[in-house]
């Protein structure tokens, strides 16, 4: 026993040091490429791994050439930052799960310059003095949508947030039983109405909600009409909803303000590529509602940001609020917001520029010709291991957007022999960088309508590896 004992100790001692191994080279090394909490905290765990191998009555070399791959695996992985790109090949554009709207190449570039330095965030140059953020914004704003002023906070329950505490705080909202939306995360208008102090007054059915049932709602203690634009989910069949004129109307008649809650907002009109029912900010604005809010990372496709247009007088109301400090946004998203509006200026432009606005009403011969550059560059590696064709489906918006449109779209179908679908999908997601498809009975579907060209090669070297794994 005592022996053995000796023999264990004698092993324990032959395991490095923590600081041997950070002066000589292998050390040297990894703190040249990480940090050096990572570096120690990876030399330690290894250690600690051989450690418990030897009292468990292993004999593993523990000499640093035998560990110090292990170490740079663990640096690598501690190395790896938690938010990490990835290549959405589901076919869901504003994917709320992948961070929703991709940035254009003029926001990246914009952001890159503001971030990179100092900037006049709050300062005004030409009379040198301080200066207020949103002034840099909302002449933009107001060009594009007709508004008569704009401010931005971090997103639209943000901006309803703050609509709702300004003017109905201790009052009434009415709002029809229809428009009770939950707004993604369990996230719930009513629920938002009771963050803010306003009192919630319903009106009309599910279904059908007629002017009279506003009219007759309303009270001495009334603060709002409020509209909420049905933009994730629709009600269909016999229904009726009161369009936002009338309200309009009707809060003038009365001296109430009108807000209509877009949740996404969108600055070009969809009908021309078959979609309907979807309002544009400046529609809204044109049909008389003093508060319009949207989202600036739907169907926008910008930063996550929500935007309040509507009367000055409103609007000023809104930015001396207190809370507003605590919504608003930072340099980054100005940055990319202002670029994005700007990009709005050129409608013809935004539709190529802007990858929402473009992934959604690019030309179904696009998205098949991309479907068939992905499907030829597989075909050349895996056609032995994998049934491959182009098929027609359909794609969505995401993102609470356009519900129940569905996109005609071109996908790759992958069905593997020799592993599951289920198998494949996992080792594509796990990959580097991650792919994210949908599987549809025993193939795996790669939607070329959300893949950008400058992916394609990354995406069949993904996919090309994912196999080579089962080789």
């Amino acid at each position: 026993m005592v022996e053995n004992h000796m023999t264990i100790q004698e092993k324990l001692s032959k395991l490095p040091q923590v600081n041997e191994c950070l002066k000589g080279p292998y050390g040297q090394k990894w703190l040249e490429g990480s940090y050096r909490k990572i570096v120690v905290r990876a030399v330690r765990e290894v250690i600690e791994l051989k450690r418990r191998a030897i009292l468990n009555g292993l004999d593993p070399d523990v000499s640093l050439d035998a560990i110090a791959g292990e170490i740079e695996n663990l640096i690598r992985k501690y190395s790896a930052h938690k938010l990490r790109p990835l290549i959405n090949a589901s076919g869901v554009v504003i994917h709320t799960n992948l961070g929703r709207a991709i940035l254009s190449d003029k926001a990246i570039s914009n952001v890159a310059a503001i971030a990179g330095g100092y900037s006049n965030l709050e300062y005004e140059i030409s009379k040198g003095k301080r200066g207020k953020r949103y002034s840099h914004i909302k002449d933009i704003i107001k060009e594009l949508t007709g508004a008569e002023d704009a401010i931005v906070v971090n997103n639209n329950a943000a901006a309803v947030l703050v609509c709702l505490d300004t003017f109905a705080r201790g009052r009434e909202v009415i709002v029809s039983r229809g428009e009770l939306v939950e707004i993604g995360g369990s996230f719930r208008i009513p629920e938002v109405m009771q963050a803010s102090g306003a009192i919630l007054r319903e009106v009309g059915t599910t279904n059908k909600t007629h002017l009279s049932d506003y009219e007759n709602a309303v009270c001495g203690n009334t603060g709002l009409l409020m509209k909420v634009h049905q933009s994730n989910y629709k009600v269909i069949g016999f229904t009726e909803e009161v369009p936002v004129e009338r309200l309009v109307v009707l809060g003038k008649a009365f001296r109430i303000p009108v807000v209509d809650d877009l949740g996404s907002g969108s600055l070009i009109s969809l009908e021309k590529f078959g979609i309907h029912g979807e309002p544009t900010v400046q529609e809204v604005i044109k049909q008389g509602a003093d508060i319009v809010t949207f989202s600036g990372d739907k169907l926008l496709g910008g930063p996550q940001a929500g935007i309040i247009v509507g009367k000055e007088k409103l609007i000023q109301k809104i930015q001396k609020n207190p809370m507003l400090r605590a919504l608003r946004i930072d340099k980054m998203t100005f940055a990319a917001l202002e670029a994005t509006f700007m990009q709005y200026l050129d409608e013809e432009k935004a539709l190529q520029e802007i990858p929402t606005v473009r992934m959604l009403t690019q030309p179904l011969e696009v998205i098949r010709k991309r479907a068939a550059r992905i499907h030829a560059l597989l075909k050349k590696s895996i056609s032995g291991q994998a049934e491959l064709k182009i098929v027609g489906d359909q794609s969505r918006a995401g993102g609470g957007s356009l519900p129940e449109t569905d996109f005609p779209t071109y996908a790759v179908s992958v069905r593997p022999s020799g592993i599951s679908v289920n198998g494949l999908e996992e080792r594509l997601r796990r990959g580097v960088p991650p792919v994210i498809a949908r599987i549809q009975g025993d193939a795996l579907l790669i939607d070329a309508r959300t893949i950008q060209d400058r992916e394609i090669k990354i995406l069949t070297g993904c996919v090309i590896a994912a196999f080579g794994n089962n080789i």
